[in-house]
């Protein structure tokens, strides 16, 4: 029969070794090693999931285990051969502790100054209100055939003003591969996405009219056709719910570098 006493500390000590035991991930080589440790790396791999879009395995804990667990040993022997006195270990280690420590400045930074729900909403409204068209922009439906010779282009416009079908003449003759096989079809536009020969030579023209001589920009010469002509509209753009978590991530960059600059600019550099 065990001695009372020495059950009593026996137990004692077991209950006291639990918390400790607790907080280790395992045992290598009669060292701890902390659970902590497997924490600070499994938050990393959550952030890394998060910037990327991408789910968490659900075994990742498991893996991370054993990736602690190796580091470990890998360190354990490193240390048995005392690389951590080299020249080299510790100026990479120097480096490794300012990225570290400018990691934390930063995140720090972004911490106390968070992006708010109505500045990223103020900056939606700016971006919306940029894309609005000016007051009497126009959109023009349009096609266009594209020929290498300025020849070629006034011969093209002699036989549409004879009766030939523009489409047709573009479909065989025009050397645009987008639009050639759509009959010089250039759906609706603003003037200001051509080229300005393009452009200036577009808004001369009338609903339903051709260019009377070859226009020739950068690609060649055109025979252009205005089919109709609108008020310009606004694009369409996403709900602000919809791109919130991007405008968010690009002011909070944009307040974080606005921070680096003014700590360059204090800075007394000698």
């Amino acid at each position: 029969m065990k001695h009372p006493t020495l059950a009593a500390a026996t137990l004692l000590a077991a209950a006291l070794a639990l918390p400790a035991a607790a907080q280790n991930v395992a045992i290598v080589n009669g060292k701890p090693v902390p659970k902590a440790r497997m924490e600070a790396l499994e938050a990393q791999v959550k952030a890394q999931a998060a910037r990327t879009g991408q789910p968490v395995p659900p075994e990742v804990e498991k893996q991370l285990r054993e990736e602690v667990i190796a580091r470990e040993i890998f360190m354990q022997e490193a240390e048995r051969r005392g690389l951590e006195a080299s020249p080299d270990f510790r100026a990479k280690m120097d480096l490794a502790r300012q990225s570290v420590l400018i990691n934390e400045l930063f995140a720090d930074y972004q911490k106390s100054n968070p992006v708010t729900d109505a500045e990223a909403k103020a900056e939606y409204d700016r971006v919306v209100g940029s894309q609005a068209p000016a007051a009497g922009a126009k959109e023009y439906k349009a096609r266009h055939i594209l020929v290498e010779k300025e020849d070629e282009a006034k011969a093209i416009i002699a036989q549409l003003k004879k009766g030939a079908r523009f489409d047709d003449i573009a479909k065989k003759q025009s050397k645009d591969p987008g639009s050639g096989a759509q009959g010089g079809d250039l759906g609706w536009a603003n003037p200001s996405g051509y080229v300005p020969e393009f452009a200036g030579a577009l808004t001369k023209l009338a609903k339903g009219q051709t260019s009377d001589a070859p226009v020739k920009s950068q690609f060649g010469w055109h025979v252009i056709r205005v089919d109709d002509i609108r008020d310009a509209k606004a694009p369409e753009l996403p709900s602000f719910d919809a791109v919130k978590p991007q405008i968010m991530q690009q002011m909070q960059q944009q307040k974080l570098s606005k921070f680096q600059e003014e700590l360059r600019a204090k800075a007394k550099i000698e």
